[in-house]
């Protein structure tokens, strides 16, 4: 099942409870929280408050992305403002099984991530551990970059490895996700789609229905 996950990065944060709950007014079920710390990555995002605060006004699902360094110091924590699925990045973890440990130890669901210089082998030994890969299809830490194709054959790979094991893993993309590339990510074998100005600049509606359709043409 293919899933729309609209990153907040590209909210108006003046009017932000608003946008999320209108996003859950037309059916977008996941919402894809990104969370940089200034060191892993050079960009410094949002925390625990803002979680908390929409977590008071939504049950959509909370896809929060660390991208901080030493992420097991902040699990129980992002666990306990609201996080739903807690993915981290493989590059910054001392002990990636202890992570996912952690995470399940909260209750939560987990993703492991990699950016786009990292090869799938780098994770490909926890693929039965976790409940879903994000693959970078930009380098993180700034909202409004161009999708790199490249990524793709990472994607692909991931899912021969996940169908052969039969593994009831979700494959996610993010970074330069728009109507000019869903169709090629879908392709690709990802599952879970973030987009951020491609989903809050402009009309919000016509924006969530271009994903609708290409999830619909793709199901066909």
């Amino acid at each position: 099942m293919n899933i729309l996950s609209p990153s907040i990065l590209s909210a108006d944060f003046a009017i932000l409870g608003e946008q999320v709950k209108y996003l859950e007014e037309k059916g977008v079920p996941w919402l894809h929280i990104d969370v940089m710390d200034g060191n892993f990555v050079p960009n410094i995002s949002i925390g625990l408050p803002v979680i908390q605060s929409i977590r008071k006004i939504s049950n959509m699902l909370f896809d929060v992305h660390l991208m901080i360094d030493d992420p097991i110091r902040y699990i129980r924590d992002f666990s306990d403002a609201g996080a739903d699925l807690i993915t981290f990045h493989v590059e910054a973890a001392k002990d990636p099984a202890a992570v996912i440990a952690k995470i399940r130890e909260c209750g939560k669901k987990v993703g492991i991530s990699i950016k786009p210089g990292t090869p799938v082998s780098a994770i490909e030994s926890y693929l039965g551990d976790v409940d879903m890969v994000l693959v970078m299809t930009v380098e993180p830490g700034f909202g409004g970059q161009s999708y790199m194709p490249d990524c793709e054959a990472k994607v692909s790979a991931l899912r021969s490895m996940i169908e052969e094991r039969e593994l009831p893993v979700d494959i996610e993309v993010d970074g330069g996700i728009n109507k000019d590339t869903i169709d090629r990510s879908i392709a690709s074998g990802a599952n879970i789609f973030v987009a951020g100005s491609a989903i809050f600049k402009n009309d919000i509606a016509a924006n969530i229905e271009i994903f609708n359709e290409a999830f619909a043409k793709a199901e066909k």
